[in-house]
Protein backbone atom coordinates (compact mmCIF):
# COMPACT_ATOMS: atom_id res chain seq x y z
CA UNK A 1 0.00 0.00 0.00
CA UNK A 2 1.41 3.40 -0.99
CA UNK A 3 2.09 5.80 1.86
CA UNK A 4 -0.59 8.21 0.68
CA UNK A 5 -3.16 5.44 0.63
CA UNK A 6 -2.51 4.79 4.33
CA UNK A 7 -3.90 8.19 5.28
CA UNK A 8 -6.41 8.72 2.49
CA UNK A 9 -9.96 8.34 3.75
CA UNK A 10 -13.17 10.36 3.77
CA UNK A 11 -12.18 12.48 6.77
CA UNK A 12 -8.69 13.27 5.46
CA UNK A 13 -10.18 14.13 2.06
CA UNK A 14 -12.48 16.60 3.83
CA UNK A 15 -9.49 18.13 5.66
CA UNK A 16 -7.49 18.47 2.44
CA UNK A 17 -10.47 20.03 0.68
CA UNK A 18 -10.91 22.48 3.56
CA UNK A 19 -7.26 23.54 3.39
CA UNK A 20 -7.43 23.98 -0.38
CA UNK A 21 -10.57 26.13 0.03
CA UNK A 22 -8.75 28.73 2.14
CA UNK A 23 -8.53 32.02 0.25
CA UNK A 24 -5.84 34.01 2.03
CA UNK A 25 -3.34 34.15 4.87
CA UNK A 26 -5.89 35.47 7.39
CA UNK A 27 -8.32 32.62 6.64
CA UNK A 28 -5.45 30.18 7.00
CA UNK A 29 -4.44 31.56 10.40
CA UNK A 30 -8.05 31.48 11.61
CA UNK A 31 -8.68 27.96 10.34
CA UNK A 32 -5.53 26.51 11.88
CA UNK A 33 -6.18 28.31 15.16
CA UNK A 34 -9.58 26.61 15.30
CA UNK A 35 -8.51 23.15 14.17
CA UNK A 36 -5.12 22.79 15.91
CA UNK A 37 -3.66 23.57 19.29
CA UNK A 38 -0.95 26.21 19.39
CA UNK A 39 1.54 23.42 20.13
CA UNK A 40 0.45 21.50 17.01
CA UNK A 41 0.79 24.58 14.81
CA UNK A 42 4.22 25.35 16.29
CA UNK A 43 5.32 21.72 15.75
CA UNK A 44 4.32 21.80 12.07
CA UNK A 45 6.02 25.17 11.61
CA UNK A 46 9.15 23.83 13.29
CA UNK A 47 9.27 20.85 10.91
CA UNK A 48 9.09 23.08 7.84
CA UNK A 49 11.86 25.29 9.26
CA UNK A 50 13.96 22.18 9.96
CA UNK A 51 13.41 20.91 6.40
CA UNK A 52 14.54 24.25 4.96
CA UNK A 53 17.64 24.28 7.16
CA UNK A 54 18.54 20.71 6.18
CA UNK A 55 18.26 21.69 2.51
CA UNK A 56 20.41 24.73 3.25
CA UNK A 57 23.12 22.41 4.62
CA UNK A 58 22.92 23.36 8.28
CA UNK A 59 24.12 20.85 10.87
CA UNK A 60 21.92 19.09 13.42
CA UNK A 61 23.47 21.25 16.14
CA UNK A 62 22.75 24.49 14.28
CA UNK A 63 19.19 23.38 13.51
CA UNK A 64 18.53 22.31 17.08
CA UNK A 65 19.92 25.54 18.51
CA UNK A 66 17.92 27.75 16.13
CA UNK A 67 14.61 25.86 16.21
CA UNK A 68 14.61 23.94 19.48
CA UNK A 69 13.93 20.74 17.52
CA UNK A 70 15.14 17.47 18.98
CA UNK A 71 17.59 15.33 17.05
CA UNK A 72 14.75 12.80 16.63
CA UNK A 73 12.60 15.44 14.92
CA UNK A 74 15.50 16.54 12.73
CA UNK A 75 16.18 12.91 11.76
CA UNK A 76 12.50 12.29 10.97
CA UNK A 77 12.34 15.39 8.76
CA UNK A 78 15.59 14.46 7.02
CA UNK A 79 14.25 10.96 6.33
CA UNK A 80 11.08 12.50 4.86
CA UNK A 81 13.13 14.85 2.68
CA UNK A 82 15.07 11.94 1.21
CA UNK A 83 12.61 9.04 1.27
CA UNK A 84 9.18 10.55 1.86
CA UNK A 85 6.28 11.55 -0.37
CA UNK A 86 8.14 14.68 -1.62
CA UNK A 87 5.83 17.05 0.24
CA UNK A 88 8.62 19.03 1.90
CA UNK A 89 10.64 19.22 -1.32
CA UNK A 90 7.64 20.35 -3.35
CA UNK A 91 6.60 23.12 -0.99
CA UNK A 92 10.13 24.35 -0.28
CA UNK A 93 10.88 24.55 -4.02
CA UNK A 94 7.65 26.46 -4.56
CA UNK A 95 8.42 28.87 -1.69
CA UNK A 96 11.93 29.44 -3.10
CA UNK A 97 10.50 30.08 -6.60
CA UNK A 98 8.06 32.60 -5.12
CA UNK A 99 10.83 34.35 -3.15
CA UNK A 100 9.21 33.56 0.20
CA UNK A 101 12.37 31.84 1.44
Amino acid sequence: MAALEKIRDEQVELLVSAILALKDRDECYRFFEDICTIAEIKAMAQRIAVAKMIQDGETYTEISEKTGASTATISRVKRSLHYGADGYNTILARLRDEGVI
